[in-house]
């Protein structure tokens, strides 16, 4: 199934705290460096939080390089989700000099 992709200059544009953004990494990899604005959901647990997503918006995904987003996006997409993929993922946006989050998990 083809997924959407944008890169993180494109995301950044968007402004990612507007978008809805799902980081599927593993908590230690987001609480070492984030995207501000995204939302912690790890990659093996989206099914059982699929109650927390917006149908009616997009769904961005982003992990460290983009591998596991796009397989989060794939399966989203099998859902009836409306996915994009953040290609280079979270390594790309701190190796940009982007501002990061850190530390806790957003709730």
């Amino acid at each position: 199934m083809a997924v959407t992709e944008i890169d993180v200059d494109a995301l950044e544009q968007m402004g990612p705290a507007a978008v809805q953004l799902v980081d599927v990494r593993e908590p230690d990899e987001y609480h070492a460096a984030r995207v501000p604005g995204a939302r912690l959901i790890p990659l093996a647990t989206i099914p059982g939080h699929l109650d927390q997503l917006d149908r009616s918006q997009p769904v961005y995904l982003i992990c460290a390089v983009g591998g596991r987003s796009l397989n989060a996006a794939e399966w989203l997409a099998a859902q009836g989700f409306e996915v994009v993929n953040v290609v280079g993922g979270t390594k790309a946006w701190v190796a940009a000099g982007k501002n990061v989050d850190s530390g806790a998990a957003l709730t």
